[in-house]
């Protein structure tokens, strides 16, 4: 069951929409569709994104308020019941954030696989009225073959990453002789996005890591996918600059 949802609501219609734009594309260059399939998905998502980012932000910014309530003294009910007033009176939903990335990630997951494996566009796959691209071109802009792995584009998948990691919002920094468990592994987790996942990200495309062997195309998904997340938080950062009362 899950596999059928799987195939007729994802999977199908992603690689019938890129092989639509590779027919369509000048020279049927298999890059320029990867980038313009990449990009539509996310303007798609872009409304989810958006309000996750802005939650997160709030969140962030009520922590020192939040901070404030537990060390009041006052009983765990009382703690419990101020924070929530809080987040009421900010309109804030401290659980909207994750479960607007649990909905897009089958989405980035389907287009990830069409991309894994879409080097070759199976024809039984398509649509009646999708048209069979009749030129494949796997180099990108006559530059950089992406049905093989690519030094450049494993590179600047991993600066794109670090970057993406970076304009990501920032958990508070915890106080000193602070013991607020979850601040200091958000700390921790954005510590290793930002230093330690651009590595791997690079490993994971340019070497077989762990006997997984991954193309250029998906490389190119990647940086596209991270530049869009970069300019998204630049212009939500921008937008929304939250000023928040000092609740007492």
């Amino acid at each position: 069951m899950m596999h059928y949802l799987w195939d007729t609501f994802l999977y199908h219609p992603l690689i019938n929409l890129l092989a639509f734009l590779v027919s369509v594309i000048p020279g049927g260059d298999l890059g320029i569709a990867v980038v313009i399939l990449t990009i539509l998905v996310r303007i798609l998502l872009y409304p989810l994104t958006q309000k996750s980012i802005e939650g997160q932000a709030k969140m962030n910014l009520l922590a020192p308020e939040i901070a404030k309530i537990k060390e009041s003294g006052v009983s765990k009910e009382e703690q419990a019941r101020m924070t929530f007033d809080l987040y009421k009176k900010h309109k804030t939903n401290p659980f909207s954030g994750c479960l607007l990335v649990l909905v897009q990630m089958p989405v980035i997951l389907a287009l990830y696989f069409v991309f894994s494996k879409g080097i070759e566009i199976d024809s039984n796959l398509l649509y009646s009225f999708v048209p069979s691209p009749e030129t494949l071109n796997t180099m990108f802009l006559g530059l950089i073959n992406i049905s093989d792995k690519s030094l450049v584009l494993a590179q600047l998948a991993g600066l794109s990453q670090y970057f993406q990691a970076h304009y990501m919002p920032k958990a508070p920094t915890p106080k000193a002789g602070a013991t607020d468990f979850a601040a200091s592994f958000q700390k921790s987790l954005q510590m290793q996005m930002k230093y330690f996942f651009p590595v791997f990200i690079f490993i994971l495309l340019y070497t077989d890591f762990l006997g997984v062997s991954l193309s250029g195309a998906v490389a190119l998904y990647w940086i596209t996918n991270n530049v869009f997340a970069i300019g998204q938080q630049i212009y939500a950062d921008k937008k929304h600059k939250l000023e928040l009362a000092v609740v007492k």
